[in-house]
């Protein structure tokens, strides 16, 4: 399957907006292999959070964009901190969270103002800890709370350098755990009672 028809498969994106997008993912891929897969897995889960909360399929579809492009101002940080084996320093880990804001800019000057939003706010903490910009509850926009818990669903159901995956049940225990904090907690509640079969068939499709 080419790369066009599988992002076709998970998202729904206009023909357009499919070719900028895989466009952006191939160069992130180069620079930061393993991200665009991650993207793409990610974008699958958000997608299905976004369809239980019973959106219109325009929010669905800038919901899973900005899942898709949520990594995407990393092409703007050095490869150095990028790949860097070792555990990062206070000051790169400060210029590592730029991503958020460079990615921003990148789709902002696409014209895709909603995804941008989205991409700009996914690492903003429910209770306001988070960044760039430390917003907080629904301060933050709806589809970067979904992307949030898309992403950290992801990471835990996912093999990881550091670590194996987790089970389903402990992923979504560990979810759970910070709803609150880091995740909105109607957005945890929903992520909870999607049944299992839905998130294995969401994968299945990247």
């Amino acid at each position: 399957m080419s790369e066009e028809r599988r992002l076709s498969a998970v998202s729904n994106t206009p023909a357009g907006l499919d070719a900028t997008i895989v466009g952006w993912g191939e160069v992130l891929e180069q620079r930061d292999p393993g991200t665009w897969s991650h993207c793409r897995r990610v974008a699958a889960f958000a997608t299905v959070l976004a369809r239980a909360l019973t959106l219109d399929e325009e929010e669905v579809l800038a919901i899973t964009c900005g899942a898709l492009l949520h990594e995407i101002g990393k092409l703007e940080i050095p490869e150095a901190i990028l790949r860097k084996p070792a555990v990062l320093t206070a000051e790169e880990r400060l210029i590592m969270r730029e991503y958020c804001q460079r990615g921003y800019e990148i789709v902002r000057k696409a014209s895709f103002q909603d995804v941008a939003e989205i991409v700009r706010s996914h690492r903003e903490w429910f209770d306001g800890t988070g960044y760039p910009r430390g917003l907080k509850d629904e301060a933050i926009p709806l589809g970067a709370r979904i992307v949030a818990v898309a992403d950290a669903f992801e990471m835990l159901v996912q093999d990881r350098p550091h670590r194996e995956a987790r089970a389903f049940a402990a992923a979504c225990a560990e979810i759970r755990h910070w709803s609150g904090r880091q995740f909105d907690p109607r957005i945890v509640d929903v992520l909870l009672n999607v049944p299992g079969e839905d998130w294995k068939r969401a994968s299945s499709n990247i």
